[in-house]
């Protein structure tokens, strides 16, 4: 197994090769502006789009399917308020929100946007949002769909159907058109609309996906749904079941009948009460595996074992503790990269207190590890 895609396919099935896949998320724009200062030379052209070799970091290669799962037409942006410290503006979601504008970066904030106001607040508003989600648009592929897919049929690299974050899932859409309060609420006071959420939504999925796996199939698909936090997830075991479970098991389904190998779904936070339901719904890999949540991808191995593949885990925060912490970090992981199942990344992108002399040094220090795991033995 000496390509990348032979890698991918042989860690994710717990076999040997001749070294384990090497993937990273992203940086905070940020954090690309310390690094511009403290490594001008190395970092003038760094973007990190999630799979390409920059500044001489050799990541291995993974292409995605650009398929638009937005809303078309977006809602207008407007501007409703500024000042010298905030902006509250209307996005093309149709959320408003109050934005601090110290420390942004291209658009990136410092800190979470507050969110004051969102586009569904009863059953009836729902209307509006399907009329922008209509499925296999045309303009939801790229023009050159079927050049693109003659290339990857010769693909020795992963195929991801979707763009980092394009599918968002049944609770993040959810409460995008909702938002976080009155999500919570709506479970209870409007169970209907909420069935029918949900339903929409993975036909909306299904449909809009189903033109693209009908020519290709691909290693992986991404499902973004963020449900949890430090504490625990924002939904219970009892919520996901009734309404998301259903539908999430006949999505992944669809996927895998149209020759998808791998589903993922990411989240934050700590989501251990939703694995299981994830796992009888043919979900095969959960991630970032956030470490502040006081969770590892030792933990989940030990608890759910090799039906649930792992990605990311490497805590972030040890990253700014300088050369030695990371190496001790790293080797922690060694176990895991040999067995296979499991792609060690940080634990979300990366933020601004890591300096470039320590990233370096992690990827370094990574790198050695995964070409030294063969797999088992």
């Amino acid at each position: 197994m000496s390509t990348d895609l032979g890698r991918f396919l042989a860690c994710m099935e717990y076999a040997s090769s001749d070294r384990r896949p090497n993937h990273e998320l992203g940086v905070w724009p940020q954090t690309i502006e310390r690094w511009r200062r403290e490594a001008p030379d190395a970092v003038r052209d760094f973007t990190w789009n999630w799979f390409v070799e920059e500044a001489g970091i050799a990541l291995d290669r993974r292409e995605y399917v650009p398929v638009h799962y937005g809303f078309l037409p977006p809602f207008e942006p407007e501007v409703l308020e500024e000042n010298a410290e905030y902006v509250v503006a209307r996005d093309r979601l149709g959320i408003v929100t109050r934005a601090l504008k110290e420390g942004s970066v291209g658009g990136a904030r410092m800190c979470m946007d507050q969110h004051l106001a969102h586009p569904v607040v009863r059953p009836e508003d729902f209307a509006d949002i399907k009329r922008r989600l209509i499925a296999a648009l045309p303009q939801r592929y790229p023009g050159d769909l079927d050049a693109r897919i003659a290339r990857w049929n010769a693909r020795d690299y992963p195929l991801v159907l979707g763009e980092n974050c394009a599918a968002n899932g049944f609770y993040w859409r959810a409460r995008e058109f909702m938002g976080t309060e009155n999500l919570s609420l709506a479970f209870y006071e409007y169970p209907k609309l909420m069935h029918e959420m949900m339903e929409f939504f993975a036909d909306f999925l299904i449909e809009t996906s189903r033109p693209v796996l009908e020519k290709i199939p691909v290693e992986y698909f991404v499902l973004n749904e963020d449900f949890a936090m430090k504490s625990g997830p924002l939904i219970g075991p009892g919520i996901h079941r009734e309404f998301i479970f259903p539908h999430l098991r006949r999505l992944v389904e669809f996927f895998k009948a149209h020759g998808t190998k791998y589903v993922a779904v990411d989240s934050d936070g700590d989501p251990t009460l939703l694995i299981p339901l994830m796992l009888d719904a043919g979900v095969d890999v959960v991630w970032p595996i956030e470490r502040a949540s006081n969770v590892s991808p030792q933990q989940w191995r030990r608890q759910f074992g090799r039906s649930l593949r792992l990605w990311g885990g490497v805590d972030k925060r040890v990253l700014t503790r300088g050369k030695a912490a990371i190496r001790t970090h790293l080797q922690e992981f060694l176990p895991l990269i040999e067995e296979g199942g499991f792609i060690p990344t940080i634990d979300h992108t990366v933020p601004p207190d890591v300096s470039w002399d320590n990233f370096r040094y992690y990827m370094d220090a990574k790198r050695a590890l995964l070409d030294g795991a063969s797999g088992p033995r």
